[in-house]
C-alpha cells in the first residue's frame, strides 16, 4: 500500500515537472522559478531512490530484473541532470527524461517479474554491477545530448531556431558537456569491463560482452578523434549514437530476451 502511494506520488511529480518545464519554455521563463522546480525534482528522486531500494535489496539477494534496472538507470540519469542543472542551464534536458522516469516507476510497480542474484556476491562483482549501471546511465545521457546537439545544429544551420532550441545552452557549451559525459562514461565503462574480466569466469563467451566491447571501441575512437583531430559536430554525434546503440543492445537487449522471450 505504501509503495503504491509513493510510486503514484513520484509519477505525478515527474509528469507535473514535465508540464511545468514545458510551460516555462513556451512562456519564455514565466511560471515557477528554476530553484523551486529543482527542489521538487530533488524530492521526487529521493522518493524514487527509496522505491528502488525496497526492490533492489531483499532477503533473497540483489534483485536485478529488467524493470528494476530500468528504474535504477532512469533514476541515475535524472539525478545527474538535476545535479548539473544547479550549476548549468540544462534543466530543459529533463523534459525528455522525467516522463521516462515516471514510466519506469509505473512499470516496476505493476510488474511481478523478479531476478535475484546470489546473496554472496564478491566486492569485485558488486563494483562491476554498479559501474555497469553508472556507465550506461552516463552514456545514455550523452546520447540524449547528442540528439539535442543535432537538432540545435540543424536549426542554426537553417537559421530557423525554434523556441526549444533557443532555450538550450550555446552550441559550444552543449558540445563540451557532451564530451565531458562521454569521457566520464568511458572511464567508468573501462572499470566495468576490467572488473568483469577479473571476477566473471565466462565473461568473454557472453554476447553482451561483445556488444559492450564494441561500444567501448566506438567511444575510444571518438575520444581519440576529438583529442587528435578535433572531431565535433555531426561526426561526434554519429559516433556517440552508434556506440550507445551497442550499449543499448548489450544492457537491455540481452536482458529483455532472457527475461521476456526465453523466460530465464
Amino acid at each position: 500500500m505504501l509503495e503504491t502511494l509513493l510510486a503514484s506520488l513520484v509519477i505525478l511529480m515527474y509528469l507535473s515537472l514535465t508540464g511545468l518545464l514545458l510551460y516555462r519554455l513556451a512562456s519564455a521563463g514565466q511560471g515557477l522559478s528554476k530553484q523551486v522546480l529543482l527542489l521538487v525534482g530533488t524530492l521526487a528522486i529521493v522518493i524514487h531512490a527509496f522505491l528502488i531500494y525496497i526492490h533492489l535489496y531483499d532477503q533473497k539477494g540483489l534483485e536485478l530484473s529488467f524493470f528494476t534496472v530500468f528504474s535504477l538507470v532512469t533514476w541515475v540519469i535524472t539525478t545527474m541532470i538535476l545535479l548539473a542543472a544547479w550549476r548549468l542551464p540544462v534543466e530543459n534536458l529533463a523534459i525528455g527524461i522525467f516522463p521516462i522516469a515516471a514510466l519506469s516507476v509505473l512499470l516496476r510497480l505493476v510488474s511481478h517479474k523478479v531476478h535475484h542474484l546470489s546473496t554472496a556476491l564478491s566486492m569485485g562483482l558488486e563494483i562491476h554491477i554498479i559501474t555497469s549501471i553508472i556507465a550506461y546511465s552516463l552514456l545514455s545521457l550523452a546520447a540524449l545530448q547528442a540528439i539535442l546537439l543535432y537538432v540545435q545544429d540543424s536549426h542554426l544551420h537553417n537559421k530557423h531556431p525554434a523556441g526549444f532550441v533557443r532555450a538550450l545552452p550555446p552550441l559550444q557549451t552543449m558540445e563540451d558537456l557532451l564530451f565531458r559525459m562521454i569521457g566520464m562514461g568511458f572511464l567508468i565503462l573501462c572499470i566495468s569491463l576490467g572488473t568483469g574480466l577479473l571476477y566473471i569466469d565466462d565473461l568473454m563467451s557472453q554476447h553482451k560482452t561483445v556488444l559492450s566491447v564494441g561500444a567501448w571501441i566506438f567511444f575510444a575512437v571518438l575520444l581519440f578523434g576529438r583529442w587528435k583531430f578535433g572531431w565535433r559536430g555531426r561526426i561526434a554525434i554519429r559516433w556517440t549514437l552508434t556506440g550507445f546503440a551497442f550499449l543499448l543492445l548489450a544492457y537491455f537487449g540481452s536482458k529483455f530476451v532472457l527475461e521476456f522471450i526465453l523466460h530465464r
